[in-house]
């Protein structure tokens, strides 16, 4: 007797006590896993380009402050602060290409620095 593998094997999900045998898919099998963000990683949320950049390393900035232009389509964007604290390293220069979800600065909060 040869056993089989089954392409999507059967699952147990209990839900409020009762136990259900099911299939997952692929899609679900390989999917991305959730990774908490970095809330002090500040990243383009646009492939663009650097226009300018108004903060320098170890500057205080507060929630909101510009922090720089980003150009896309023709279109300025103004990054803002997402926390308050100080920017601790500034990862890009003006003129510069950047792509979606790179890395532009690190901010440290202040409550990391007391």
């Amino acid at each position: 007797m040869e056993l089989k593998k089954e392409k999507n094997p059967k699952e147990y999900l209990n839900v409020d006590g009762t136990e259900y045998k099911t299939n997952l898919p692929d899609s679900y099998l390989h999917r991305q896993k959730y990774k908490m963000p970095e809330l002090n990683l500040v990243r383009s949320f646009i492939p663009g380009t650097i226009r300018k950049i108004y903060v320098k390393e170890g500057q205080k900035v507060k929630k909101g402050d510009k922090m720089l232009v980003l150009e896309a389509m023709k279109m300025k964007n103004r990054l803002l602060a997402p926390l308050s604290g100080s920017v601790k390293k500034i990862h890009v220069t003006e003129g510069e290409n950047v792509k979606k979800d790179q890395v532009l600065f690190e901010i440290d909060t202040e409550s990391k620095q007391a």
